[in-house]
């Protein structure tokens, strides 16, 4: 059966085209994205739900998703919820996007908070970072929560068979940290999953655990201070290589492994993140994203519906944590 993916048009920074040229290069892959958008707009022959209105990046979340619930955002994700769609896609307001997510498609049963789920580019393949956005204040069974919801993620998605958790710090020790990490540290060690303690940021694109768990403030801190630095490397090596003529010609004989790297740390490759815990898939794009990283959004999407991410997910909320031998 093929996979209905929502798709809001207006959630971008380049303009509904974008959306729609990434839209178009997913369902090449057989994936159905299903296009909403105003009226007039060209969807290149996919389907098209005729909405009003949008939430802009300015708008207070909460308030927009009542105020307009005609908009493309959130009409997209309500059709999850509706059963007209199988996964939403959206590269808008992100506030707005949990807001309509918990409004419309809801929580499952013993989620505490979703948690934003994105995938980190490592040295050993990627890893999840959770909660990379969703919550800006968490309570320690929060962040228990998150390093299960992510365990299945890493499972499921990135297809790791035995993934470890780590929580994201300011030193390895137990004893390092805020009071929530410090916590967090005492119930994920007594909770019996794969805990293999504290990591620090400046590891993280070393892939020491598959599982980074974090709350939302310092999780979004990390992740868009990792974002900025891979792009201003990128960007640095590109200019220092057409420089002058001596590091034009090294920079041809670097160019195979350069495109490499740039393929495996740009944040595009992955194109978006799940709101994991919710009774449906959505999947958060960046503002920013280019039609590569829409399609690959879309595809991200499509991906969580093909492996039952939120069945899966509850049935494993529903089953006791096994603790390890004494």
């Amino acid at each position: 059966m093929t996979t209905r993916v929502a798709v809001d048009a207006l959630g971008g920074d380049h303009g509904s085209h974008e959306i729609v040229a990434g839209a178009l290069e997913a369902a090449a892959d057989g994936i159905r994205p299903i296009v909403f958008g105003p009226d007039g707009l060209d969807t290149g022959g996919l389907d098209h739900v005729v909405t009003d209105g949008e939430i802009a990046m300015v708008d207070k979340p909460a308030e927009a998703v009542r105020a307009r619930p005609d908009s493309s955002l959130v009409r997209a994700v309500r059709s999850v919820a509706d059963g007209a769609a199988d996964a939403a896609v959206s590269a808008g307001n992100t506030g707005a996007i949990l807001a309509a997510s918990l409004r419309h498609v809801r929580r499952l049963p013993g989620v505490y908070r979703p948690g934003i789920a994105v995938m980190i580019p490592t040295r050993r393949g990627p890893s999840v970072l959770i909660d990379a956005g969703a919550n800006a204040d968490a309570r320690p069974e929060h962040l228990v929560q998150f390093a299960l919801m992510g365990l299945l993620f890493a499972e499921e998605v990135l297809g790791v068979a035995s993934p470890r958790v780590r929580l994201l710090s300011i030193g390895e020790e137990p004893e390092k940290g805020n009071q929530l990490a410090l916590e967090a540290h005492a119930l994920l060690r007594a909770s019996g999953l794969p805990f293999d303690g504290n990591t620090e940021g400046r590891t993280l694109l070393e892939g020491e655990g598959e599982v980074v768990v974090a709350d939302g403030f310092t999780g979004n801190v990390a992740l868009k201070t990792l974002e900025g630095t891979i792009r201003s490397v990128l960007g640095a090596l590109r200019e220092e290589a057409e420089g002058s003529l001596q590091a034009r010609l090294g920079g041809l004989l670097i160019r195979p492994a350069a495109r490499g790297l740039r393929a495996r740390l740009d944040p595009e490759t992955y194109g978006g993140a799940y709101l994991l815990g919710l009774h449906g898939i959505v999947v958060i794009a960046h503002g920013s994203s280019s039609r590569r990283a829409v399609a690959n959004a879309i595809r991200l999407a499509a991906r969580g519906v093909e492996h039952d991410l939120v069945g899966r997910l509850a049935r494993r909320l529903q089953a006791p944590v096994e603790r390890p031998p004494e």
